[in-house]
């Protein structure tokens, strides 16, 4: 029997840069930054769901990693010898931790303590990039295999079993899928407490289980929600972690100013769920939404900028300076300045029975979990930019045929790259002039209607998956008024007299800015966007700079 092919890009078959082993001189530089401790016996060093660890080289003996299963309880996942470290990306952060590590009996190690750590990274160049690839990787390994988190139950197809694995796969935590017709789902189910009126249903790796959660309630059980600090003052509140978002939040975190992000889903807004970027600067052979995303976020963690997911932006109180944002859940955040980064929302279509179908069938977004979803079936795309292109090519490669759908000429519209990959591609075929008239189905969708406006031609597509990628509206409604804004609700900038904020940015109060999708005249691409956002920040040290 042949040897199944190998995915060069599981990151644990990549163990030289997973799991590195630093050189005598890097674990000398090291030293100074930490402390040598002797492990007299076994102990665990720390634990999952343990915040703020401290970093761990080994000198001598062993590190055990271990896993919490919900089902089949703690299990050994791998081993640090010298020269290898611990961590992942929580390093970054004060969310909870994945996995238990226990320090054998006679190990020596050296302690950096988790204040200390960004202070190795960043005064320690070589040995930081090191590390932060390695974390990257391990958390993607985690992922990858769903190592360290919680089981999912419910219906496979489900909108709100889809929402759930989303929210969790976009924050990066692992997660199993388990469907209710599995076989071992109703023994879980009867130990467990789960009721068909529960799903879907998360069983937590300490046995907890969580039913019918939100996206708040997920965040917060499980460590992924880091509140902003009690009282405190910040320099910049940064609203909305896309591009832009996490763009002006690298920046000015870089640069020293006390930053914080409010983002309602996950780091990489629209952009987190591109299957694939290929024409971003610096990335010849492409990369996803969710890994650039994910690089991003990493990155403004390093330089400690504080990320509160799952929370939005409710109100802005502009009357008074300092600025009162106040947060979905009720917080209020103080802050001297404000990056307006909210992007934009999905459009919809207006067709009969569109609502009746959101969530069992319409998608908004092309990832792997949904290229899974797809796999051998028919699929409709409606849209001719370069979100529903990509979302085009990447899915043609797993489903049985897309059938995509543009009002217009999709040259006028779509970068020339995919174009030509959509039309030479024999698993897309094109219809350009076409408008869906009816959705089908029962309990979920399963056919698709459209008319060719040219010909009169009717099409019917036994298609149990729709992709809508028209365009974005403004996320502005919670602005109240705070802002200028022009007709279609996007935030007007430029426009301030005032010699402290008058910048392209600026929006019509001062210390109070826009980038990305939500301003006026932006132009809708990744690039453009961490271009905004990283230049504005030049201005907000301008008007603290003034202001101060």
């Amino acid at each position: 029997m042949p040897d199944l092919p190998v995915d060069p890009t599981d990151p644990w078959i990549r163990p030289a840069q997973t799991f590195p082993s630093l050189t005598d001189e890097m674990i000398e530089r090291i030293r100074p930054y930490g402390t040598e401790q002797l492990v007299a016996e076994d102990t665990y060093v720390f634990r999952r769901g343990d915040h703020s660890i401290d970093f761990l080289l080994v000198l001598d003996g062993e590190l055990q990693m271990f896993a919490d299963d919900p089902i089949q309880g703690r299990h050994h996942l791998y081993s640090y010898k010298r020269g290898q470290f611990s961590g992942e990306q929580n390093m970054f952060t004060h969310r909870s931790i994945l996995l238990s590590g226990l320090c054998l009996a006679g190990s020596r190690v050296i302690r950096v303590c988790h204040e200390r750590f960004r202070a190795l990274i960043t005064g320690e160049p070589d040995i930081g990039e090191t590390i932060i690839r390695s974390y990257i990787l391990r958390r993607a390994g985690f992922v990858r295999h769903a190592t360290g988190g919680g089981i999912l139950i419910g219906h496979r197809e489900s909108g709100d079993l889809l929402g759930v694995q989303r929210f969790l796969i976009r924050n990066l935590y692992p997660v199993t899928i388990m469907g209710v017709n599995d076989a071992d789902a109703p023994s879980v189910m009867q130990r467990f407490g789960i009721g068909a009126n529960d799903l879907p249903a998360l069983i937590t790796p300490d046995h907890g289980v969580l039913k019918q959660p939100s996206n708040e309630i997920l965040a917060d059980e499980l460590g992924l929600f880091e509140p902003p600090e009690d009282d405190a003052l910040y320099d910049v509140v940064v609203l909305g972690a896309g591009p832009a978002g996490l763009a002006s939040a690298v920046y000015a975190a870089s640069e020293g100013l006390k930053t914080l992000v409010i983002e309602t889903m996950a780091p990489g807004g629209q952009a987190g769920t591109s299957s694939k970027i290929e024409n971003y600067l610096g990335f010849p052979t492409g990369i996803s939404g969710l890994a650039l995303a994910g690089r991003a976020h990493i990155q403004a963690q390093k330089f400690g900028a504080r990320l509160c997911v799952s929370r939005s932006a409710a109100s802005l109180d502009c009357s008074n300076s300092p600025y009162a944002v106040g947060l979905s859940d009720g917080r209020s955040v103080s802050t001297k300045t404000v990056v307006v980064a909210t992007g934009a929302r999905y459009r919809k279509l207006d067709i009969p029975d569109y609502a009746r179908f959101e969530g069992r069938g319409i998608q908004y977004a092309a990832t792997a979990m949904e290229g899974q979803i797809c796999s051998g079936q028919e699929v409709v795309i409606v849209g001719g930019g370069n979100s529903a292109g990509q979302a085009a090519v990447f899915l043609s490669r797993t489903a049985r045929h897309v059938h995509m759908l543009v009002r217009s000429r999709i040259s006028a519209t779509m970068s020339d790259y995919l174009v030509q990959r959509i039309k030479s591609s024999p698993h897309i075929t094109l219809c350009e002039g076409c408008e869906i008239t009816e959705l089908a189905g029962e309990h979920g969708l399963e056919a698709v209607t459209w008319i060719d406006r040219t010909s009169g031609e009717t099409s019917r597509c036994n298609a149990s998956n729709l992709f809508v990628m028209i365009g974005a509206d403004p996320n502005t409604d919670w602005l109240d008024g705070c802002l200028e804004l022009d007709r279609q609700g996007f935030v007007c900038t430029g426009l301030s007299s005032d010699d402290m904020t008058r910048h392209p940015y600026a929006a019509s109060k001062p210390g109070i800015f826009a980038v990305g999708d939500v301003r006026a005249g932006s132009v809708k691409r990744v690039a453009s966007a961490v271009g905004e956002g990283s230049v504005v920040v030049a201005a907000i040290h301008q008007y603290l700079a003034a202001a101060h």
